[in-house]
This record gives structure tokens, sequence and C-alpha cells, in this order.
């Protein structure tokens, strides 16, 4: 069956991906949000990593990207890139001894030697999807792509599980920014086109609604509306 944005956003909302906080925490970007988009319930679950493996690979057919290597960004997107790619590579009519490749990435590069064994547990191979848990202002992200660019990998497209929609420091959304490194970035899902749903179904309060929509007066790539 076809990637069906109305069941992925279910499996979003059944499985607890978004939260809300009375008080700010801090993102990784190190911007300070009253919600946050979190996937470590799903990857830490084998039965969950394995139906988010499979929307993931109809997402990819649906948005017709050429793949012979899932790999994901270290550390948080590590686990779903083999999985993806065990599945992905199994399923081909190819598979056999030396087909496909199964990629993974360094949480700290090496200081030293060839960018295969600098950067990889396992360097990708062919036509590469990078895929990315949640993209805010694209930091880790982008620092993954310049360490495959370096080691000379062809990165077809980036997908992104979650795009909380903010605009980075620089005026760039994320989607702007990756596409500056010649990679076309794609989103299963969007802050913007969620946050309304998860708020109406765990009703944080009119102060976190009107925070999160001052967030995204400030950062974001559009405004949203909660109350």
């Amino acid at each position: 069956m076809a990637f069906n944005q109305k069941k992925f956003n279910s499996f979003i909302e059944e499985n607890n991906v978004y939260g809300f906080f009375k008080e700010p925490i801090t993102l990784k970007s190190g911007r300070k949000s009253h919600f946050y988009a979190n996937w470590r319930n799903v990857v830490e679950d084998v039965f969950l990593t394995d139906k988010l493996s499979d929307f993931l690979i109809k997402f990819v057919k649906k948005n017709n990207i050429e793949v012979e290597t899932f790999y994901g960004v270290p550390e948080g997107a590590t686990k779903l890139g083999v999985i993806t790619q065990y599945k992905f590579a199994k399923s081909s009519p190819n598979f056999s001894k030396g087909s496909h490749v199964l990629a993974m990435g360094r949480a700290q590069p090496k200081d030293h030697g060839a960018a295969k064994d600098k950067f990889f547990v396992g360097m990708p191979k062919g036509k590469t999807v990078v895929i990315e848990d949640v993209t805010t202002t694209g930091g880790s992200l982008i620092t993954t792509l310049d360490g495959l660019k370096e080691s000379g990998v062809n990165v077809v497209g980036v997908v992104s599980l979650t795009n909380r929609m903010e605009k980075r420091d620089d005026g760039l959304s994320v989607k702007e920014a990756i596409e500056k490194k010649e990679a076309k970035f794609f989103s299963m899902s969007s802050a913007t086109e969620m946050l309304p749903i998860m708020y109406k179904k765990l009703s944080p309060g009119k102060e976190i609604g009107k925070a999160i929509e001052e967030e995204f007066r400030q950062y974001g790539t559009q405004e949203i509306k909660l109350e």
C-alpha cells in the first residue's frame, strides 16, 4: 500500500511523539520551547520501529526517490536507518551477497584515518537517503551532510520525520538550508499540522497555547493558531 499521510499523522498522535511543557525546555538547537516532538518512545520499541520503517519506505516510494542506502543521522536516527535499510534490502529483487551495505555513522568522527573509517561503521553506497528524526535548525543534519560529501557519498534526498517548521538564525528554513547543500529535503510531517491536533487532544492550557503561538511568530516559517 502507498504512503498515507492521515495514517502517519494518526501514528504520531497515538504514540506520544508530541508533548507540552509549562516551563520551556531547551532544545538541541539551543532555543527554548513549550513543546517537543520526540521519537524516542517509538524507536525504543521494536514493533513501533518496524511500523515506522514501513511508513518511511512507502514515503520514499511515493516521492519517487531512487535509493540504494538508507542512512540515519547519528545518533537520533541510527537505529531507524539500520532497520529500514535491512528491510528495504531484503525486499529488493536483487538481494544477494554484496548487493546492499548496512551503513551506520559515528556520533563522533575519528580524528584520523580514511573517510570511510573516520565517519562510518559501514559507509553508505550508491544513492543514499539520509534520515533525521526531528529538524529544528538542521545543525546536526548539516554536519552529517558535510561529512557525507567529504566522503564522496551520493545523497539523493534527506527525509525528516518531523519538521518543526522554524527559521534558522540566518533566516533560512531548514529546507532552504539543506537544499543549498544540493540535497533535496522532504518532511513526513510538520509541527504546524500536528500541533493543533495534539493541542486539542492533550489540552495543556491556554497559557501554553499562547506561548507556542508566540514561538511561531518569532521563529516559525508561518504563524500558528491554537486557540
